[in-house]
């Protein structure tokens, strides 16, 4: 009897997937070239490319769903918390474009980095916590977990840019100033100011 061959198992070509075109942030700025180096937040502060800053919200019912933002699309999210700016995500877009400008033509580097260097700066590594035992309220020092640093650094760099704008100064002028100063960590900023009265505290309640 002649004996059958058997068909040969086709070998699994592995299809390379296309590479996507890096797209630089507000078409200038590229945000492969910026560095984290407080290793703690690196998971948490999303530099991912982006067309358009603007998610709708799909990332709000999954579990740490903040992650999945970037984190340029959190800072304009965080602008828009005063009367003015209410609603108004591509007037924030705007603030947030123009300031990079201004901290482009003073600084002479990438602006997101600059961003980046502020955030880690002033992000609280501690905190005060009220515990109560039956009646009694302790204060106790805590640590602050990474997601919420990054929280808390987002929103106190957008509070002080948003309060100095007050002062006779354009939010424009106003948020570059913030950053450059949390960057260089310069306690004449707001977001470094209670990142250490915030620590002081911690440490006080500790002991």
């Amino acid at each position: 009897m002649e004996e059958v061959e058997e068909n040969p198992v086709e070998e699994m070509v592995e299809v390379s997937e296309p590479e996507m075109p890096v797209i630089p942030l507000f078409g200038k700025w590229d945000l492969t070239e910026v560095n984290i180096v407080d290793t703690t937040l690196e998971k948490y502060i999303n530099l991912d490319a982006f067309q358009v800053p603007h998610t709708g919200g799909r990332h709000s019912k999954k579990k740490f769903g903040k992650r999945g933002l970037t984190v340029i699309e959190r800072f304009i999210n965080n602008l828009m918390r005063s009367e003015k700016y209410t609603g108004k995500k591509a007037q924030a877009y705007t603030v947030l474009k123009n300031s990079f400008e201004i901290i482009h033509t003073k600084k002479k580097e990438n602006p997101a980095q600059i961003l980046v260097q502020a955030l880690e700066n002033s992000a609280p590594r501690a905190a005060v916590v009220s515990l109560r035992y039956g009646g009694i309220r302790v204060y106790s020092g805590v640590d602050v977990s990474p997601t919420r640093r990054v929280d808390i650094a987002i929103r106190n760099l957008c509070i002080g840019a948003l309060e100095s704008s007050k002062k006779q100064r354009s939010i424009v002028k106003a948020l570059a100033r913030e950053l450059m100063l949390a960057s260089e960590i310069n306690p004449d900023s707001y977001a470094i100011s209670k990142k250490e009265e915030t620590e002081r505290q911690a440490e006080a309640a500790h002991n």
